[in-house]
Protein backbone atom coordinates (compact mmCIF):
# COMPACT_ATOMS: atom_id res chain seq x y z
CA UNK A 1 0.00 0.00 0.00
CA UNK A 2 1.15 3.54 -0.82
CA UNK A 3 0.50 5.99 2.00
CA UNK A 4 2.21 8.61 4.18
CA UNK A 5 2.83 7.77 7.85
CA UNK A 6 1.31 11.15 8.79
CA UNK A 7 0.54 14.47 7.07
CA UNK A 8 4.17 15.60 7.32
CA UNK A 9 5.13 12.87 4.87
CA UNK A 10 3.28 14.74 2.12
CA UNK A 11 5.49 17.84 2.26
CA UNK A 12 7.54 18.53 -0.87
CA UNK A 13 7.70 16.96 -4.34
CA UNK A 14 5.34 19.63 -5.68
CA UNK A 15 4.72 19.79 -9.45
CA UNK A 16 6.04 22.18 -12.09
CA UNK A 17 3.17 23.66 -14.14
CA UNK A 18 3.61 25.51 -17.44
CA UNK A 19 2.11 28.99 -17.72
CA UNK A 20 0.45 29.66 -21.07
CA UNK A 21 -1.79 32.72 -21.50
CA UNK A 22 -0.17 35.31 -19.22
CA UNK A 23 3.30 34.53 -20.58
CA UNK A 24 2.33 34.31 -24.27
CA UNK A 25 4.41 37.40 -25.14
CA UNK A 26 7.60 36.06 -23.55
CA UNK A 27 10.19 34.30 -25.75
CA UNK A 28 10.85 31.56 -23.19
CA UNK A 29 9.04 28.79 -21.33
CA UNK A 30 7.81 29.74 -17.84
CA UNK A 31 7.18 26.96 -15.31
CA UNK A 32 5.53 27.50 -11.94
CA UNK A 33 6.83 25.60 -8.91
CA UNK A 34 3.38 25.08 -7.47
CA UNK A 35 3.81 25.02 -3.70
CA UNK A 36 0.13 25.03 -2.75
CA UNK A 37 0.24 21.23 -3.13
CA UNK A 38 1.96 21.08 0.27
CA UNK A 39 -0.48 20.04 3.06
CA UNK A 40 -0.52 23.53 4.61
CA UNK A 41 -0.99 24.98 1.11
CA UNK A 42 2.30 26.88 1.07
CA UNK A 43 6.05 26.64 0.51
CA UNK A 44 6.54 27.39 4.22
CA UNK A 45 5.67 23.81 5.20
CA UNK A 46 9.15 22.79 4.06
CA UNK A 47 11.13 25.12 6.30
CA UNK A 48 8.69 24.87 9.21
CA UNK A 49 9.30 21.12 9.50
CA UNK A 50 13.06 21.52 9.00
CA UNK A 51 13.32 24.21 11.70
CA UNK A 52 11.37 22.02 14.16
CA UNK A 53 13.42 18.90 13.43
CA UNK A 54 16.71 20.79 13.84
CA UNK A 55 15.53 22.37 17.10
CA UNK A 56 14.50 18.96 18.42
CA UNK A 57 17.87 17.49 17.46
CA UNK A 58 19.94 20.05 19.39
CA UNK A 59 17.59 20.39 22.37
CA UNK A 60 16.18 23.88 21.77
CA UNK A 61 12.69 22.35 21.46
CA UNK A 62 11.82 19.94 24.26
CA UNK A 63 8.89 17.50 24.64
CA UNK A 64 5.60 19.24 25.43
CA UNK A 65 7.11 22.64 24.58
CA UNK A 66 5.48 25.73 23.11
CA UNK A 67 6.48 26.99 19.67
CA UNK A 68 6.43 30.80 19.39
CA UNK A 69 6.80 32.72 16.14
CA UNK A 70 5.97 35.97 14.39
CA UNK A 71 4.39 35.03 11.07
CA UNK A 72 2.44 36.46 8.15
CA UNK A 73 0.38 33.26 8.37
CA UNK A 74 1.93 30.57 6.21
CA UNK A 75 4.94 29.70 8.38
CA UNK A 76 2.51 29.50 11.28
CA UNK A 77 0.38 26.99 9.38
CA UNK A 78 3.39 24.79 8.63
CA UNK A 79 4.59 24.95 12.23
CA UNK A 80 1.07 24.20 13.52
CA UNK A 81 0.67 21.05 11.40
CA UNK A 82 4.03 19.71 12.60
CA UNK A 83 3.17 20.68 16.18
CA UNK A 84 -0.08 18.71 16.04
CA UNK A 85 1.70 15.56 14.86
CA UNK A 86 4.59 15.99 17.30
CA UNK A 87 2.65 17.18 20.37
CA UNK A 88 3.61 20.87 20.83
CA UNK A 89 1.58 24.00 21.58
CA UNK A 90 1.79 27.09 19.35
CA UNK A 91 1.57 30.83 19.91
CA UNK A 92 1.71 32.95 16.76
CA UNK A 93 2.08 36.70 16.53
CA UNK A 94 0.67 38.21 13.32
CA UNK A 95 0.40 41.78 12.00
CA UNK A 96 -3.02 43.36 11.48
CA UNK A 97 -2.52 43.77 7.70
CA UNK A 98 -2.75 39.99 7.21
CA UNK A 99 -6.05 38.59 5.97
CA UNK A 100 -8.72 37.48 8.43
CA UNK A 101 -8.67 34.10 6.68
CA UNK A 102 -5.05 33.54 7.74
CA UNK A 103 -5.86 34.31 11.38
CA UNK A 104 -8.94 32.06 11.31
CA UNK A 105 -6.96 29.19 9.74
CA UNK A 106 -4.27 29.36 12.42
CA UNK A 107 -6.91 29.26 15.18
CA UNK A 108 -8.63 26.37 13.38
CA UNK A 109 -5.48 24.25 13.77
CA UNK A 110 -5.27 24.97 17.48
CA UNK A 111 -2.85 27.88 17.66
CA UNK A 112 -3.17 30.92 19.91
CA UNK A 113 -3.03 34.03 17.71
CA UNK A 114 -1.93 37.49 18.90
CA UNK A 115 -2.48 40.43 16.50
CA UNK A 116 -0.09 43.41 16.45
CA UNK A 117 -0.14 46.74 14.57
CA UNK A 118 1.65 46.82 11.20
CA UNK A 119 2.50 50.52 11.10
CA UNK A 120 5.17 50.60 13.84
CA UNK A 121 8.97 50.38 13.75
CA UNK A 122 10.45 46.84 13.95
CA UNK A 123 12.02 47.62 17.35
CA UNK A 124 8.78 49.11 18.73
CA UNK A 125 7.62 46.93 21.68
CA UNK A 126 4.23 46.56 19.93
CA UNK A 127 5.69 45.19 16.65
CA UNK A 128 5.19 41.54 15.84
CA UNK A 129 8.96 41.04 15.88
CA UNK A 130 9.22 42.45 19.43
CA UNK A 131 6.13 40.73 20.83
CA UNK A 132 7.11 37.28 19.54
CA UNK A 133 10.66 37.68 20.88
CA UNK A 134 9.38 38.81 24.30
CA UNK A 135 6.93 35.88 24.50
CA UNK A 136 9.81 33.53 23.70
CA UNK A 137 11.73 34.89 26.68
CA UNK A 138 8.76 34.86 29.09
CA UNK A 139 7.03 31.56 28.26
CA UNK A 140 8.30 28.47 30.15
CA UNK A 141 9.55 25.54 28.04
CA UNK A 142 9.20 27.52 24.81
CA UNK A 143 11.20 27.92 21.62
CA UNK A 144 11.21 31.16 19.63
CA UNK A 145 11.60 30.09 15.99
CA UNK A 146 12.84 33.36 14.39
CA UNK A 147 12.43 32.27 10.76
CA UNK A 148 14.21 35.43 9.56
CA UNK A 149 17.57 34.48 11.04
CA UNK A 150 17.14 30.72 11.51
CA UNK A 151 19.60 28.94 9.14
CA UNK A 152 17.34 25.86 8.94
CA UNK A 153 14.95 27.97 6.85
CA UNK A 154 17.51 28.37 4.07
CA UNK A 155 18.78 24.81 4.51
CA UNK A 156 15.30 23.34 3.88
CA UNK A 157 15.21 24.83 0.40
CA UNK A 158 18.81 23.90 -0.38
CA UNK A 159 17.99 20.29 0.52
CA UNK A 160 14.51 19.94 -1.05
CA UNK A 161 13.13 22.74 -3.25
CA UNK A 162 16.35 23.39 -5.18
CA UNK A 163 17.07 19.73 -6.02
CA UNK A 164 13.44 19.20 -7.07
CA UNK A 165 13.59 22.12 -9.53
CA UNK A 166 16.92 20.91 -10.92
CA UNK A 167 15.63 17.36 -11.44
CA UNK A 168 12.22 18.40 -12.79
CA UNK A 169 13.84 20.59 -15.47
CA UNK A 170 16.55 18.01 -16.27
CA UNK A 171 19.07 20.66 -15.26
CA UNK A 172 17.83 23.02 -17.99
CA UNK A 173 16.56 25.78 -15.66
CA UNK A 174 18.16 29.11 -16.63
CA UNK A 175 16.33 31.56 -14.33
CA UNK A 176 14.72 31.27 -10.89
CA UNK A 177 12.27 34.01 -9.88
CA UNK A 178 10.63 34.27 -6.44
CA UNK A 179 9.20 36.78 -3.99
CA UNK A 180 11.57 37.59 -1.11
CA UNK A 181 10.47 37.87 2.53
CA UNK A 182 12.57 35.97 5.07
CA UNK A 183 15.01 35.10 2.25
CA UNK A 184 15.08 31.38 2.95
CA UNK A 185 13.56 30.29 -0.36
CA UNK A 186 15.58 32.48 -2.72
CA UNK A 187 18.84 31.87 -0.85
CA UNK A 188 18.43 28.12 -0.41
CA UNK A 189 17.16 27.39 -3.93
CA UNK A 190 19.50 29.95 -5.49
CA UNK A 191 22.56 28.51 -3.75
CA UNK A 192 21.71 24.99 -4.89
CA UNK A 193 21.00 25.95 -8.51
CA UNK A 194 24.18 28.04 -8.79
CA UNK A 195 26.16 25.17 -7.28
CA UNK A 196 24.86 22.94 -10.10
CA UNK A 197 25.23 25.65 -12.77
CA UNK A 198 26.83 29.04 -11.92
CA UNK A 199 25.12 30.58 -14.97
CA UNK A 200 21.60 30.24 -13.52
CA UNK A 201 20.18 33.72 -12.86
CA UNK A 202 18.32 34.30 -9.57
CA UNK A 203 15.83 37.18 -9.43
CA UNK A 204 13.97 38.42 -6.36
CA UNK A 205 10.54 40.04 -6.43
CA UNK A 206 10.32 42.99 -4.04
CA UNK A 207 7.51 45.42 -3.25
CA UNK A 208 7.35 49.20 -2.89
CA UNK A 209 7.80 50.01 0.80
CA UNK A 210 10.54 47.36 1.22
CA UNK A 211 14.30 47.82 1.50
CA UNK A 212 15.64 44.86 -0.49
CA UNK A 213 16.11 46.25 -4.02
CA UNK A 214 17.94 49.42 -3.03
CA UNK A 215 20.11 47.60 -0.48
CA UNK A 216 21.12 45.00 -3.07
CA UNK A 217 22.06 47.68 -5.61
CA UNK A 218 23.76 50.22 -3.32
CA UNK A 219 24.58 48.55 0.01
CA UNK A 220 22.55 51.31 1.68
CA UNK A 221 19.76 50.49 4.14
CA UNK A 222 17.50 53.43 3.32
CA UNK A 223 14.77 54.04 5.90
CA UNK A 224 13.10 56.42 3.44
CA UNK A 225 12.26 53.33 1.36
CA UNK A 226 10.10 51.97 4.19
CA UNK A 227 6.36 52.62 4.28
CA UNK A 228 3.25 50.46 4.74
CA UNK A 229 2.23 48.30 1.78
CA UNK A 230 -0.62 45.91 1.04
CA UNK A 231 1.14 42.95 -0.62
CA UNK A 232 1.49 40.09 1.86
CA UNK A 233 4.41 37.75 2.46
CA UNK A 234 7.16 39.57 0.53
CA UNK A 235 9.36 42.59 1.23
CA UNK A 236 10.77 43.63 4.62
CA UNK A 237 11.67 46.66 6.71
CA UNK A 238 14.62 44.70 8.14
CA UNK A 239 17.50 42.69 6.63
CA UNK A 240 16.98 39.04 7.65
CA UNK A 241 20.13 36.96 8.04
CA UNK A 242 18.62 34.43 5.62
CA UNK A 243 18.75 36.84 2.66
CA UNK A 244 22.01 35.93 0.92
CA UNK A 245 22.41 38.94 -1.38
CA UNK A 246 25.47 37.32 -2.99
CA UNK A 247 23.26 34.63 -4.55
CA UNK A 248 20.75 37.13 -5.97
CA UNK A 249 21.42 38.62 -9.42
CA UNK A 250 18.80 41.35 -9.13
CA UNK A 251 15.44 42.53 -7.83
CA UNK A 252 12.40 43.98 -9.53
CA UNK A 253 9.67 45.80 -7.58
CA UNK A 254 5.96 45.22 -8.18
CA UNK A 255 3.22 47.62 -7.06
CA UNK A 256 0.42 46.59 -4.68
CA UNK A 257 -2.12 47.22 -7.46
CA UNK A 258 -0.28 45.05 -10.01
CA UNK A 259 0.17 42.25 -7.47
CA UNK A 260 -3.57 42.25 -6.69
CA UNK A 261 -4.68 42.48 -10.34
CA UNK A 262 -2.34 39.68 -11.46
CA UNK A 263 -3.46 37.47 -8.56
CA UNK A 264 -6.95 37.65 -10.09
CA UNK A 265 -5.58 37.14 -13.62
CA UNK A 266 -3.75 33.96 -12.60
CA UNK A 267 -7.09 32.53 -11.47
CA UNK A 268 -9.10 33.76 -14.47
CA UNK A 269 -6.55 33.14 -17.24
CA UNK A 270 -4.54 30.13 -16.00
CA UNK A 271 -6.94 28.45 -13.53
CA UNK A 272 -4.36 29.01 -10.79
CA UNK A 273 -6.09 30.02 -7.54
CA UNK A 274 -3.13 31.47 -5.68
CA UNK A 275 -2.07 34.02 -3.09
CA UNK A 276 -1.11 37.65 -3.40
CA UNK A 277 2.64 37.01 -3.71
CA UNK A 278 2.02 34.85 -6.81
CA UNK A 279 0.44 37.86 -8.51
CA UNK A 280 3.53 39.89 -7.65
CA UNK A 281 5.80 37.07 -8.87
CA UNK A 282 4.20 36.65 -12.31
CA UNK A 283 4.08 40.42 -12.86
CA UNK A 284 7.77 40.48 -11.90
CA UNK A 285 8.51 37.81 -14.52
CA UNK A 286 6.77 39.93 -17.17
CA UNK A 287 8.78 42.99 -16.08
CA UNK A 288 12.00 40.98 -16.60
CA UNK A 289 11.10 40.11 -20.22
CA UNK A 290 14.26 41.70 -21.68
CA UNK A 291 16.43 39.27 -19.68
CA UNK A 292 14.95 36.13 -21.31
CA UNK A 293 15.93 34.42 -24.57
CA UNK A 294 14.22 31.84 -26.78
CA UNK A 295 15.49 28.63 -25.19
CA UNK A 296 15.46 29.80 -21.58
CA UNK A 297 13.58 27.85 -18.91
CA UNK A 298 12.26 30.25 -16.26
CA UNK A 299 11.00 28.76 -12.99
CA UNK A 300 8.82 31.04 -10.86
CA UNK A 301 7.81 29.85 -7.41
CA UNK A 302 4.20 30.39 -6.29
CA UNK A 303 4.05 30.46 -2.49
CA UNK A 304 0.50 29.95 -1.27
CA UNK A 305 -3.21 29.43 -1.94
CA UNK A 306 -5.99 31.82 -2.93
CA UNK A 307 -8.31 30.65 -0.14
CA UNK A 308 -6.38 32.91 2.24
CA UNK A 309 -7.29 36.01 0.22
CA UNK A 310 -11.01 35.62 -0.57
CA UNK A 311 -11.81 38.69 1.53
CA UNK A 312 -9.19 40.77 -0.27
CA UNK A 313 -7.79 40.17 -3.78
CA UNK A 314 -10.70 37.90 -4.73
CA UNK A 315 -13.34 40.31 -3.39
CA UNK A 316 -14.44 42.89 -5.97
CA UNK A 317 -15.73 45.30 -3.32
CA UNK A 318 -12.30 45.30 -1.65
CA UNK A 319 -10.54 45.72 -5.01
CA UNK A 320 -12.76 48.72 -5.84
CA UNK A 321 -12.27 50.25 -2.39
CA UNK A 322 -8.49 50.00 -2.85
CA UNK A 323 -8.74 51.62 -6.29
CA UNK A 324 -7.34 48.55 -8.05
CA UNK A 325 -10.31 48.08 -10.41
CA UNK A 326 -12.91 50.47 -11.82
Amino acid sequence: MDYAENILGTIGNTPLVKLNKLTADLPCMVLAKYETFNPGNSVKDRMALKMIEDAEADGRLKPGGTIIEGTSGNTGMGLALAAIVKGYKCIFVISDKQSKEKMDVLRAVGAEVIVCPTDVEPDDPRSYYSVSKRLGEETPNSWYVNQYDNPSNCKAHFESTGPEIWEQTDGRVTHFVVGVGTGGTISGVGSYLKMKNPNVKVWGIDTYGSVFKKYHETGIFDENEIYPYVTEGIGEDILPANVNFGVIDGFTKVTDKDAAVYTQLLAKEEGMFLGNSAGAAIKGVLQLKEHFKKDDIVVVLFHDHGSRYVGKMFNDDWMRKMGYVE
